[in-house]
């Protein structure tokens, strides 16, 4: 016979890749469903993701489209991000699920702290973004209008720029979790992390001016919290390689 049974490693291997792909088939399917359902309060999420750019305008200012489609694709847009935070919890325990068999008891939680901190991270910078440096970019920008020149923002070109503003304040807000974990995994030294810091700073302006529009205010807002977060990175793997080795 010239067929051989599958070897005990190769079984292995393939009932984890089919059960990755059965996790990734339910994830991409609840991801799917969430998208059509949410299509239908996007015009409710873009009014609420609006209220900084028109409590920055003169009242009744409409906010305008300029081609057809538009505002269907501004929509199914807002539907595609939105779902993403959704169905994360389906996405995550997917993850969890498949990944949690072949860690030990303490790398368990460890990851789920990761985890919880990260996501808490991410709505922070969020947050930070959406009710502090939103109001005051707009009032800067449209501080230039005139009785001549009036502002008429299109629905497109405003999501756009709120979502490339919302993913660079949530991504900046994971530099502990960054930080906390190369550290842990003993790839950097905590001690070359505060040696770095006149290149941190150099290079958190860098991308603050490339992530932001091009003016001073989003660029420092984004940077000033990058600077502070790293610190609080370095300070928090300090404290937790202090506790390590307390219980050595």
């Amino acid at each position: 016979m010239n067929q051989h049974a599958d070897t005990p490693a190769e079984y292995s291997l393939l009932s984890h890749l089919r059960e990755l792909r059965t996790r990734l088939k339910i994830a991409a399917l609840a991801y799917v469903i969430g998208v059509a359902v949410l299509m239908n309060f996007s015009d409710v999420v873009f009014d609420f993701i609006s209220m900084p750019l028109r409590a920055a305008l003169p009242p009744d200012t409409p906010l305008i489209f300029l081609n057809a489609p538009d505002v269907f694709f501004t929509y199914l847009k807002i539907a595609l991000v939105l779902s993403i935070f959704v169905t994360a919890p389906v996405t995550f325990y997917q993850v969890w699920a498949f990944v949690a068999p072949g860690l030990y008891q303490h790398e368990r939680h460890t990851f789920a702290g990761y985890f919880i901190a990260s996501i808490g991270l991410l709505f922070a910078g969020g947050a930070f973004a959406f009710y502090i440096v939103f109001p005051l970019i707009f009032e800067f920008f449209l501080g230039f209008s005139t009785d001549m020149i009036q502002a008429m923002p299109a629905v497109k070109e405003y999501l756009t720029l709120v979502l490339k503003l919302l993913f660079a304040f949530g991504a900046s807000f994971q530099i502990p979790i960054i930080v906390m974990i190369l550290v842990r995994l003993d790839l950097v030294q905590v001690s070359t992390f505060a040696d770095k810091r006149r290149y941190v700073v150099i290079w958190a302006f860098i991308l603050a001016a490339i992530l932001t529009p091009p003016d001073i205010i989003s660029q420092t807002l984004l940077a000033l919290p990058m600077l502070l977060l790293y610190e609080v990175g370095i300070l928090l793997a300090k404290m937790r390689g202090g506790a390590k080795q307390d219980s050595e």
